[in-house]
């Protein structure tokens, strides 16, 4: 996949910018707080996800504005295409000329992976960073399952509201039934598009690992549901006896406590955990492994290569590690924001774009 021209017009500071990408390398530099990362973020939008910095619509709209545009012309699946956003109290989408109803309708048409500062989350902080990188992952290569993962949120919020309700009036259990049943139907199925993707990310990812630490440290992780292989019958019979062995302790929470929705995936370099024993850099270089090895995924289950978007990755990096990432991004189509440029314009194919203002010029 490759991004012919973009644009966005009253996204943050950015009031009007429009530029055309190399399909390689791009280079999108300036100081800090110049609109940079709008445009790697006015780029993700695309996706049909939310922003990876913010979930209100208001937050993306420039001061005194009421809507903000973005245009992206992108040649995919064997033809070039044309998607338009617009974002006001909600988001609408124009693909090819025709409206459609949600943004969403963008899931497995406009590949992307990104990494931002946010990013390091995934190691850094609670179960729910890691549940999402997974989530995104799996609904940009298999739309089914955000489908899946929807129809399960809706259940999993019903069967919550019936424990509130029987705090307040005791019922029979029998009424919890089509809920459990519903969950541990769907659960199933979440569980096992997530295992089967995090056997292919783990040996993507230990190998850039190796790359990025010149073979220092053995990175590896597993899903805490279940480190061996399981069959789909075999997690169905966990999650229902798992949902029972909960039951008072749902009731006393008034939450459910079990299932997809509470899962967690471990992060180890050497056995160890990383977000208890890693440092700063090794949590950064994990980080960036796992999303690498998704990008690498995605290109091999879609034949598509992703936009990989890297916003303020490289100063962080010593030359080494800088020259291990490009090489193994070659032929990618990348966004790289950075302050200074000096470093990344060595790289013989590609364009640099000067940031400035909240307006983009492509420099020589």
């Amino acid at each position: 996949m490759i991004i012919n021209f973009h644009s966005a017009k009253k996204f943050r500071n950015l009031d009007l910018i429009e530029f055309t990408p190399h399909p390689e390398m791009n280079v999108i530099y300036g100081q800090n707080g110049q609109g940079k990362t709008n445009i790697i973020e006015s780029i993700w939008m695309m996706t049909g996800f939310y922003s990876f910095r913010a979930r209100k619509n208001v937050q993306l709209i420039q001061q005194g504005s009421e809507e903000s545009e973005i245009s992206t012309t992108f040649y995919s699946q064997q033809r070039e295409q044309n998607a338009v956003m617009k974002i006001g109290r909600r988001k609408e989408i124009e693909l090819n000329g025709v409206k459609e109803e949600s943004p969403r309708v963008m899931m497995g048409k406009f590949y992307a992976v990104v990494f931002s500062p946010n990013t390091l989350g995934i190691v850094q902080d609670g179960p729910s960073e890691r549940r999402k990188m997974l989530d995104i992952a799996l609904s940009l290569m298999k739309p089914n399952y955000a489908v899946i993962m929807s129809r399960y949120l809706r259940a999993l919020d019903q069967r919550n509201a019936l424990l509130k309700k029987y705090a307040e009036k005791k019922f029979d259990l029998i009424y919890f039934e089509p809920w459990d049943e519903e969950l541990i139907s769907l659960g199933t199925k979440i569980i096992r598009y997530r295992l089967d993707y995090i056997d292919k990310l783990r040996d993507i990812s230990a190998g850039i690992y190796e790359g990025i630490s010149s073979g220092r440290e053995e990175f590896s992780f597993y899903y805490d549901f279940s480190r061996e292989n399981i069959s789909e019958e075999e997690i169905k019979e966990k999650l229902r006896e798992n949902m029972i062995k909960s039951r008072d302790a749902d009731f006393k929470r008034l939450y459910t406590n079990v299932g997809p929705h509470t899962d967690d995936i471990v992060l180890t370099l050497n056995g160890k955990d990383v977000r208890v024993f890693g440092s700063q850099g090794q949590q950064r270089s994990c980080a960036l492994a796992l999303k690498l090895g998704e990008a690498s995924i995605i290109e091999k289950i879609t034949g598509e290569c992703p936009v990989v978007l890297l916003d303020d990755v490289m100063s962080e990096l010593d030359e080494g590690r800088q020259t291990f990432i490009l090489n193994y991004l070659d032929n990618w189509q990348v966004f790289i924001t950075c302050c200074d440029p000096s470093t990344l314009l060595r790289s013989k194919r590609g364009k640099a774009f000067e940031v400035f203002d909240g307006k983009i010029s492509e420099m020589g």
